[in-house]
């Protein structure tokens, strides 16, 4: 299943790649630093809002799904999610109205961020949907599903920038194309809920279990907002945009990466666990770490090596030193982000011990928001930089060591050594070449570091990858022979 769903996610994951750094290029030339800063602003509004209220029946439709399946009760398990997700939907848009009535910000900045809170009841939706399918093995319903949400989001926000909403453009862009998205997706969901009963014992097992991952995300957004909001408070919305470039170009890269092993893997390794026992779970999961390892640490290492002439290629001209300068750091912060998220927070979601979830999030949250307050007044946006890798890092060897108490998943020590070694080498290499600048540069630099790293990793058979080569050779001379 986790190799049947590389290759069905393979598209999605293309698009969300090239959208991703589309929308880099596109927003920052469009958009002011300070509209880039408002953008950046009520994006991380719209996730925290999300996280807190309706992210709980997204992580339980993914987690018994595949058990509702098994026990044939699929259509009260459907019953039971849509209805909670009712009552919520009837409440959410007063209360979110209210407090952005009431917030004293710009009026732009109020239509920004009362966009984005407009797209959550449509966007929390088509997830639940989206984890429907995942769960159900619908690996090209779901991937289209990514496809059509991720480029035509990027091409209403365009429009609606180009015609003047300013920051709240992408915000506009993200609620129009979940809603034509649902026209299509939902009769359907509501025809298999059809005849489905709520049930409250259930509903509470699910709150029991999906709440603590709420409240985890939450304090993993701490991590990744609250450097924003600080930057806005000590500095200005300006300083916002500056790092929210350098940001998204770090993040963004890693992130499609992660997301591809993830929306793989996850649905995988529940499978696996539910049909086959902790052996089949331990297999899914090495296998699924040692990919991942593969692809996401030369990628980190290699987004600081190529950051500046990055920068100057995707970012407009206000927003490029900042940017520059941001990316390494928010790249190391990024590798240990995508890894918990996406591998080592999959044994409290297995284990069903999702408090333990919350408790490994506390402590990281808790330094960042204190590393922010102490050196974003000093540093600026040097201080928010450094305190996300640090964050980050501290919450992976949490999830680590709290997660063997859940669900042990197996580490791929021999993999990270192996590829640690050869992005060393990639490392001395790339920095003796000259810099050049701009897309020259970005593409020397970029492609001898591949080269280098996947010679060395080959050499090293890191992840049995000079093992697998051989079986393929092995197979198409046969089939040449013949």
């Amino acid at each position: 299943m986790f190799r049947r769903g590389l290759i069905g996610y393979l598209p999605a994951n293309i698009i969300q790649g090239l959208v991703g750094l589309l929308t880099i290029v596109v927003f920052t030339r469009l958009l002011t630093p300070e509209q880039y800063g408002g953008y950046a602003l009520a994006l991380s509004v719209m996730m925290l809002v999300h996280t807190t209220l309706f992210t709980w029946i997204e992580a339980a439709m993914a987690r018994f799904q595949a058990r509702a399946v098994e026990r044939g009760d699929t259509a009260d398990h459907l019953a039971t999610l849509l209805r909670a997700f009712a009552v919520l939907a009837v409440i959410f848009p007063v209360l979110s109205g209210i407090a952005v009535w009431l917030t004293p910000i710009s009026p732009a900045l109020k239509l920004a961020i009362g966009a984005g809170l407009v797209s959550i009841l449509f966007r929390s939706l088509l997830r639940i949907i989206q984890e429907h399918r995942r769960a159900d093995g619908e690996v090209m319903a779901a991937s289209g599903l990514d496809m059509a949400l991720t480029a035509g989001g990027f091409a209403i926000g365009v429009l609606a920038i180009t015609l003047g909403a300013g920051a709240a453009g992408p915000m506009i862009g993200l609620a129009a194309i979940a809603m034509l998205c649902l026209a299509f997706t939902l009769p359907r969901e509501l025809r298999m809920a059809r005849g489905g009963r709520f049930e409250p014992a259930r509903l509470k097992d699910y709150a029991s279990y999906g709440l603590p991952v709420s409240l985890s995300l939450i304090l993993a957004l701490v991590i990744s907002t609250t450097d924003r909001f600080l930057l806005a408070a000590f500095l200005d919305e300006g300083a916002v945009g500056v790092y929210h470039a350098g940001y998204s170009l770090a993040n963004r890269t890693l992130d499609v990466m992660f997301i591809w092993l993830g929306m793989a893997g996850g649905p995988a390794m529940v499978a696996a666990l539910e049909r086959g026992g902790r052996p089949a779970l331990e297999a899914t999961a090495r296998e699924q770490s040692s990919l991942m390892v593969l692809l996401t640490l030369p990628a980190a290492v290699g987004l600081g090596l190529v950051a500046h002439p990055l920068a100057e290629v995707m970012i407009g001209g206000p927003l490029v030193e900042g940017a520059a300068q941001v990316t390494p750091w928010v790249a190391f912060g990024a590798f240990f982000a995508g890894v918990t998220t996406y591998y080592l927070h999959q044994a409290f979601t297995l284990g069903r011990k999702t408090h333990l979830l919350f408790a490994a999030m506390i402590l990281p949250a808790a330094v960042n928001l204190g590393l922010n307050l102490v050196l974003i007044p000093r540093f600026g946006i040097a201080g928010a930089m450094w305190s996300t890798a640090v964050s980050y890092a501290l919450g992976a060897g949490m999830s680590w060591l709290l997660g063997r108490h859940a669900m042990p998943l197996p580490l791929p020590t021999a993999v990270l050594w192996r590829s640690g070694l050869a992005c060393l080498v990639m490392v001395l290499v790339v920095t003796r070449i000259p810099a050049v600048g701009g897309l020259l540069e970005l593409l020397l630099k970029a492609g001898v570091g591949a080269a280098v790293y996947g010679a060395v990793a080959v050499l090293l058979d890191a992840g049995g990858l000079r093992t697998h080569a051989g079986v393929v050779l092995r197979g198409l001379r046969a089939r040449t022979a013949s």
